[in-house]
């Protein structure tokens, strides 16, 4: 079987290659991939190469395919898993393996499955500890987003409290509390807001700044204070470059106790500090930005976290139960993974963007593997639309669905795109 892949050959170096992959073992799986969404990690995994953590040392010479926020179809089963996974099914994957302690994932470590391919080989250990993950939904890129969805997943339930002279961790955010979300109307701050407002352990207050006022106007419309309100959560979007003092200021939304939980969803040193600033008694502040710079750090009260028992979390990824929550969650319509998305492309578009990707305004990229297209934002598909019927015809889909991408608008380009 021939694919069609993006691969990692060391630092900045992706190159879009066509090869032919090995028949598959007894105990892997062939599949296609569909669609893969574009993430911040691989643009860390390109720019360390094989310094990154999940990268391996030989990447020059054993080059990896890049991509982890994936979904597809299975064309192929070996025999080992016949019993348990059937061709056509539909799929999504977790890529924080954790198998037997390795950090290696797919779109970091395997010569032969990552996202940003158009075949791939499934290797054992991804069944072997429940990693490949049935898709029931429409379409296919709300599985591909349901891996950063179980990113915040994770976030929340990584959260923890305690009570005065009770040594043992209470897990999870306190229910009916006060949260900040810092920097948070990036894509994965909107994933974090829609999965906070629609879970089943909600805040009573929620807070979201940010600096960017067009995004922060695109996240009020999106994820309305009225929508909240029907699950029992007061919603403010705060822009804090237009507030003197923002650590006073979000104090005071709290009547000046603080917060019981704050969200980081920027690597900035002065942001972390406000954040820890703004912490009230046993509040847990989560470092979720992770950054490039290995010795990034920042000024932490640390008289608060003795004499009101503040503290500190970071995660990075969610597991296997956090992803299977995000599908259960978009199959019953509680998320919407279409806010998250600005912008659609081909395979071709995928090394330039992958590099560039800190620098492109807006959301999240999602790329169809199988499809030659640059990458476009969806606000700019009217512009492209004159001559051009696939654009037209996205334009017109995305017209009556306010602007967002949808399953008809994936179907639409599925039939009528320039495939590779």
């Amino acid at each position: 079987m021939k694919t069609h892949a993006v691969r990692l050959y060391g630092k900045n170096d992706l190159r879009l290659e066509s090869f032919d992959l090995p028949e598959i073992r007894d105990d892997e799986i062939l599949a296609k991939v569909v669609s893969d969404s574009l993430c911040m990690s691989s643009f860390k995994a390109t720019k360390q190469g094989e310094d990154h953590k999940r990268v391996p040392d030989d990447v020059l010479h054993n080059p990896v395919i890049i991509g982890h926020e994936f979904s597809g179809e299975i064309v192929e089963v070996g025999h080992k898993w016949k019993d348990q996974f059937k061709v056509g099914s539909k799929f999504s994957i977790q890529p924080n393996l954790n198998y037997k302690g390795s950090l290696d994932a797919p779109g970091y470590s395997f010569k032969y499955i990552g996202g940003d391919a158009t075949y791939v080989i499934i290797p054992s250990q991804v069944m072997e500890i429940n990693c490949l993950l049935a898709y029931d939904g429409e379409g296919f890129f709300p599985a591909s987003l349901s891996e950063p969805y179980s990113c915040v997943a994770g976030t929340f339930h990584a959260h923890y409290h305690t009570k005065p002279g009770v040594y043992k961790h209470e897990m999870g955010i306190i229910e009916g509390g006060k949260m900040a979300i810092m920097a948070g109307v990036g894509p994965m701050g909107l994933a974090a807001i829609d999965y906070i407002i629609h879970c089943d352990r909600r805040p009573s207050f929620l807070v979201v700044t940010d600096i960017d006022q067009a995004r922060l106007d695109r996240a009020e419309k999106i994820l309305s204070p009225e929508e909240a309100q029907k699950y029992g959560v007061e919603l403010q979007y705060l822009n804090t470059s237009e507030v003197p003092d923002p650590v006073t200021h979000l104090r005071n939304l709290t009547g000046g106790e603080g917060y019981d939980d704050v969200l980081v969803f920027a690597p900035v040193k002065k942001l972390i500090e406000d954040a820890d600033a703004i912490l009230g008694r046993d509040g847990c502040l989560n470092f979720f930005a992770g950054p490039s710079d290995t010795k990034f750090s920042a000024e932490i009260n640390f008289y608060n976290a003795h004499y009101i028992s503040t503290h500190i979390v970071g995660t990075s990824g969610g597991n296997t139960d956090d992803m299977i929550e995000s599908l259960e969650m978009m199959s019953e319509g509680l998320l919407s993974p279409e806010i998250l998305i600005t912008h659609i492309g081909g395979l071709d578009s995928v090394i330039e963007a992958t590099k560039n990707l800190p620098d492109i305004p807006g959301g999240k990229k999602l790329i169809y593997t199988n499809i030659k297209l640059e990458l476009t934002a969806i606000s700019d598909f009217c512009s492209k639309a004159k001559g051009n019927p696939l654009f037209a015809g996205l334009a017109d889909i995305c017209d009556k669905n306010d602007g967002l991408w949808s399953v008809e608008a994936e179907k639409y380009l599925l039939e009528n795109g320039d495939y590779l």
